[in-house]
């Protein structure tokens, strides 16, 4: 493991000479940052990074908040790519312009070449079609939704960061595609993914309540009949991939259910956690540590529910209305 130090900036007015040594270690630490980025083959998060620090590293708990920060200021500064950081796009714009600057024979090149790319994407059958299980996943972690992204894909499984899960239409759209999968016969089955904390260790039920808040509003469907399948993290899995754990209970709001002032420490399910795990959770990013080990967790997680070879059988039953639409294409570009 090789070592990393933070810059560290003097307090007060800073000298040239002070400006520039802090420079140099902003440098030196983005070059660590970029070198351990070319072996990735995922996204993450500045909070997702801390982790990554923290195995490849050695960087203290202690100092996540100070790396964050140091992390954004090398993006700020052009130091590292803005990009660094997996993209949440739920704030992203739309409606940018798109300006080619390619020939007219270069652009209409690209046409072909794209219309030739959409024809083998013909997609006149479900994935779904004789499936028992209708599965859709959420996680709590962006870094996750990077992580489980290739295992989702190849099952067309629908894949979101609920980020607390307070969008309302997050919420509507799974709904909507779990209603329309029942209606078809199918199972519902929602996996979720997130923190090892009181609140992520009961979330099975608020998941369902959550939906149900909305029931109204989707037609008067109801979730109780979907399985609702928390897969993680486990504290089994923390254990056997030596996750590290932090050393406190504070929630998004900054305050700690392990402080006997918090509002809910006296709950059922935080002393119950309390009594079986102690003052100490692991947040789902630090899955990113161990990414070979977390997909394996999503696929077993996936194939309790789908055929693990569901997705070469769907392409097979794709290959002959593909095969047509690329004879009547050359057909008509003849």
């Amino acid at each position: 493991m090789s070592s990393i130090t933070l810059p560290v900036r003097q307090r007060g007015r800073q000298s040239a000479q002070a400006s520039a040594r802090y420079q140099d270690q902003l440098e030196a630490f983005a070059a660590a940052i970029l070198q351990i980025r070319s072996r990735l083959d995922f996204e993450v998060s500045s909070r997702g990074w801390c982790y990554v620090l923290e195995a490849e590293a050695g960087l203290l708990k202690s100092d996540f908040d100070q790396a964050q920060e140091i992390i954004n200021e090398c993006r700020k500064r052009g130091i590292l790519p803005l990009d660094i950081c997996a993209i949440d796009e739920a704030r992203s714009f739309s409606n940018l312009e798109v300006i080619d600057d390619d020939t007219p024979e270069d652009y209409v090149e690209s046409v072909r070449s794209s219309v030739h790319w959409m024809v083998d994407r013909y997609t006149p059958l479900s994935f779904w079609d004789g499936q028992a299980f209708f599965v859709q996943m959420v996680v709590e972690k962006i870094d996750l939704k990077s992580l489980f992204a290739s295992i989702c894909g190849r099952y067309c499984i629908p894949l979101a960061n609920a980020k607390g899960w307070s969008d309302l239409h997050l919420r509507a759209d799974m709904m909507r595609r779990f209603q329309e999968h029942e209606r078809e016969g199918r199972q519902g089955v929602l996996l979720y993914c997130g923190d090892h904390d009181p609140a992520g260790l009961r979330i099975s039920a608020s998941l369902r309540a959550n939906m149900a808040e909305l029931s109204g509003a989707i037609g008067g469907w109801s979730p109780e009949r979907i399985i609702v399948d928390r897969f993680g993290l486990n504290s089994d899995f923390i254990g056997q991939h030596n996750l590290s754990w932090i050393d406190n209970l504070k929630t998004g709001s900054g305050k700690d259910l392990a402080d006997p002032r918090h509002k809910d420490h006296k709950q059922p399910y935080v002393q119950n956690y309390l009594r079986e795990f102690g003052a100490r959770k692991v947040e789902a990013n630090a899955l990113v540590t161990r990414p070979e080990a977390g997909r394996a967790l999503c696929k077993k997680a996936v194939c309790q529910y789908i055929d693990a070879d569901a997705d070469t059988h769907y392409s097979e039953r794709l290959e002959p209305f593909r095969a047509e639409a690329r004879r009547i294409f050359e057909g008509g570009a003849a």
